[in-house]
């Protein structure tokens, strides 16, 4: 059965993986080390890069795979159930707005990098490795992950655009997104106090 395009399985997974999206990774392995809520702390983002500034980079490691896996898991569900594109997309979509608006943290959450590159890893791994190298590139360059994670917003778009035009809506939105949460970076950046960290996802 279907609903405006889009099976019952389709509309499930999107949800399911809104929730799985809406589990921080950050916030509960801060708080299992005895660090507290990572919100409240450094950058107070819940994101890997604060993590380690917190915890140290066995704990960021953690939270970016545990990130990365989020938008992983439920966009492999999606195409190993054979949903169409669209759905496909959704639940991709669905996963990003866990992280950034997650319903068991009262809508506040990170800034999407890690969960962004789970979902594209997925997607298309030619995508992945293009942003990969953007992303790398942009932290050697300049050693500002913020940085890093705005130029890859930026550019991803564009690429996607020219050479994967079916997936160029949903991560036009991601980025869109991605790059709002970063609004006190970029003031930062603007005004020269971005501090600059190790080569770790926000």
């Amino acid at each position: 059965m279907e609903l405006s395009g889009f099976s019952y399985w389709g509309i499930l997974l999107a949800l399911a993986s809104y929730g799985l999206g809406s589990v921080s990774s950050a916030i509960l392995l801060c708080r299992l080390a005895g660090y507290g809520d990572p919100r409240l702390a450094g950058s107070k983002n819940p994101g890997a890069t604060n993590v380690m500034r917190i915890g140290g980079k066995k704990l960021a490691i953690l939270t970016l795979l545990g990130d990365s896996l989020k938008g992983a898991v439920p966009v492999a569900a999606a195409v190993a159930l054979n949903l169409s594109q669209a759905e496909v997309n959704l639940v991709a979509v669905s996963a990003f707005l866990g992280h950034l608006f997650p319903v068991f943290f009262r809508f506040k959450g990170g800034k999407g990098v890690a969960t962004f590159f789970g979902v594209i890893i997925v997607l298309n791994w030619q995508l992945a490795l293009f942003a990969a190298t953007c992303w790398l590139t942009s932290t050697w360059a300049f050693k500002i992950s913020s940085l890093s994670a705005l130029i890859t917003a930026f550019t991803i778009p564009v690429y996607t655009w020219h050479f994967f035009p079916d997936l160029f809506i949903p991560l036009l939105i991601v980025c869109v997104l991605m790059v709002i949460r970063h609004h006190q970076n970029i003031r930062n950046l603007m005004t020269g106090v971005e501090s600059s960290s190790s080569s770790v996802a926000s």
